[in-house]
């Protein structure tokens, strides 16, 4: 079996060239991507905008696999019109390359955003709302995925994930700032401590996509991918206080309030360092996923959320954890 990787260079994406390396010695593995990876391994790294239609100057044929991971997807950070043109004309210039070269597996890495945002419990078979720009074009996106699927609904396989946040080393995002955070004493508990964080560790992603890719069937499957059930806020820092080793009193502090302090920190330049007010307005709402069908999907999971940290933090030599 082979693998295109379209955004390869992405930190899932990092993840996944490295496990193959360990796993496939005989595959091939393309990395497509505009920016080229520091940490190849023997994958071979092609430049490939997946905003225009995909040409690649290589043999490819049906043994081959396609992991698509190229998007726009930092919120904020960017213009509305680039979530539209990377993730949706994206996902058409993928599935046409597909389509093309008759390929019959993909995985495709999409969100939990598209179910919007809300304190009720999320499984797979609820109506999404999304009420953001990334939100509804990953909606869209998963519908062009399932639409190559159905057309060919008899050989081709298609799994779609809705990943939680997604940690491990490299990943410079939710837990890292929550961590640095921690170790600075600078995290404070906004309004509440309840806050549900649905959350997968990236080792554990990898895993789950490879064990999608050992089934034979003709189909396409959305799955979530989150420990279950998904950990509070308050779950999540006491854990990764126990990796690393600091015992903090948190506070917790009126949400609306560190708003405000966030709003005046992002003016004086604060949002280089990742504080910003709408960061603390989803750090108050719950991502409450469920993570069911996952589980009970046949897959075993290799990581408890507690060694998942664990490894996260030897990754890094037990210094830190970005």
């Amino acid at each position: 079996m082979n693998y295109l990787i379209f955004g390869g260079s992405g930190f899932i994406g990092t993840h996944l060239i490295e496990h193959l390396d360990g796993i496939d010695a005989a595959s091939k593995i393309y990395n497509l991507d505009i920016v080229e990876n520091n940490h190849q391994g023997k994958s071979e790294f092609i430049y490939c905008d997946v905003r225009s239609t995909i040409e690649l100057n290589i043999p490819v044929n049906n043994d081959f696999v396609i992991f698509n991971f190229a998007a726009v997807h930092t919120t904020p950070g960017h213009p509305d019109h680039e979530y539209f043109e990377t993730n949706m004309k994206g996902a058409e210039n993928v599935t046409a390359f597909a389509e093309k070269f008759s390929i019959e597996k993909l995985i495709f890495t999409s969100s939990i955003a598209p179910y919007g945002a809300s304190e009720d419990l999320k499984d797979e078979e609820i109506l999404p709302m999304p009420n953001t720009p990334y939100g509804i074009s990953k909606l869209v996106a998963e519908k062009i995925h399932i639409n190559w699927q159905v057309k060919e609904r008899n050989k081709r396989q298609l799994t779609i994930l809705r990943p939680g946040v997604v940690f491990g080393k490299g990943e410079n995002g939710n837990f890292t700032r929550l961590y640095w955070g921690i170790k600075k004493n600078r995290f404070f508990y906004p309004g509440r401590k309840d806050t549900v964080k649905a959350s997968i560790y990236v080792k554990e992603l990898i895993r789950f996509m490879l064990f999608r890719l050992s089934i034979s069937e003709p189909r396409y499957e959305i799955f979530n991918c989150t420990y279950e059930p998904a950990f509070t806020i308050e779950n999540i820092a006491e854990e990764m206080m126990k990796t690393i080793q600091v015992q903090r009193k948190i506070y917790m502090i009126p949400g609306g309030l560190l708003q405000f302090a966030a709003s005046i920190i992002g003016m004086m330049g604060g949002k280089s360092i990742g504080i910003h007010p709408d960061r603390v307005k989803k750090l108050m709402t719950s991502t409450n996923v469920s993570g069911k069908k996952m589980h009970n999907s046949g897959y075993q999971f290799h990581y408890t959320f507690s060694e998942a940290l664990k490894d996260w933090y030897n990754d890094n030599n037990n210094l830190h954890l970005e």
